[in-house]
Formats: structure tokens, sequence, C-alpha cells
């Protein structure tokens, strides 16, 4: 058992797999294109939100409590990995909730704001700005801020706090675009 679990992958492929065998063995007739990519949106929209409070609620707090001597094991080795999580998280969100308002036929509706989809389209909005926030502010200012990146001190502290505020401003928005997301329907 330890050897499983103990393997992150495997333990993800053997997910997916059940995954699989749920929606074909309780309700094939369901299984459609649309009922997939929900279903991928909202797995990569908690790996993405989920490291955003991670980051917020836990990492950006704590760090300044943390022992000097200690901050490389965070700053090497946990936060270049939750990184990677939480870019890739935000764009697999984004592509595969713009690929579910396309299937189910009102991805041009809802960009456009059009009243019978105002409120899923501002959470698609809010999201397409946290993402973009993802790609161009925080994860470049990360990668200066980690030292991922060759950069003085003073320019690793401009950037930490550069990523920290669109950070905090993805918190920001990630509590309407989530009341939206959720209540679109």
């Amino acid at each position: 058992m330890d050897k499983f679990f103990g393997n992150l992958h495997l333990v993800l492929v053997v997910g997916l797999l059940a995954a699989i065998a749920l929606m074909f063995g309780v309700s094939p007739e369901y299984v459609t294109a649309n009922f997939v990519l929900r279903w991928l949106h909202v797995f990569f929209g908690i790996t993405w939100i989920g490291l955003l409070y991670y980051f917020n609620f836990v990492q950006i707090p704590t760090m300044p409590s943390v022992p000097a001597e200690l901050k490389p094991g965070v700053t090497k080795y946990i936060a270049p990995k939750a990184l990677f999580f939480f870019r890739w998280g935000a764009a697999f969100t984004v592509l595969t909730g713009l690929a579910v308002a396309h299937v189910s036929g009102y991805l041009h509706q809802a960009l456009m704001l059009q009243p019978a989809f105002l409120l899923i389209g501002i959470g698609m909005w809010l999201a397409l700005i946290m993402a973009f926030n993802v790609w161009v502010f925080i994860w470049p200012a990360q990668k200066i801020a980690l030292g991922l990146v060759e950069a003085d001190a003073d320019a690793k502290a401009k950037n930490a706090r550069k990523a920290m505020l669109f950070s905090r401003a993805n918190t920001l928005l990630s509590i309407p675009m989530l009341f939206a997301m959720a209540n679109a329907s």
C-alpha cells in the first residue's frame, strides 16, 4: 500500500480509471463530450483554486515566521512544484471551461455578456482575467522571486511583492467567480 500511495502519478491514473469506470458503469448514456468536459473543468478548477487558496491562506502568511535556514525548503522545492500545478491548473480550467461553453452552444453569448448568459459570462471573464494574471504577472514574478531566474535581492523582493499582490487580486476575484460559476445554471 505504501508503494502505491507513495506514487502520485499512479494514484492519479488509478483515480482516472475509477472515474471512467464509474461514468460508464453507472450512467453510460450520459457520457458525452459535455459530460466529460464539465468533470475535467471541475477537477482542474479545484486544483487551480485550491492552490491559489493554499498560497494565500497558508504559504504567504506563514513564510515570515519560517526561520531563514528553513525557507529554501519552501522556495526551492515546494513552491516551484506547487506553481507548476497552479499555472497548468489555471490553463486547463480555462480551456475546459471554454470547451464546455462551446459544446453547450453558449460560448459567444456568454463572452458577449448577453442577458440570458450574463452570470456565466461574468464568471468566464473573471476566470480569464485570473488566468491572465497567473501567466503574465504571477508566474514571471515568482520565477524571479524564487531564484529560478537570475536576479539580485532587490529584484527578488520586488517580484515577490508583485506576485503576492496579483495572487491576492486573484483571491478577491475568485469569490465572485465561484459564485457566478456555481449559480449560472
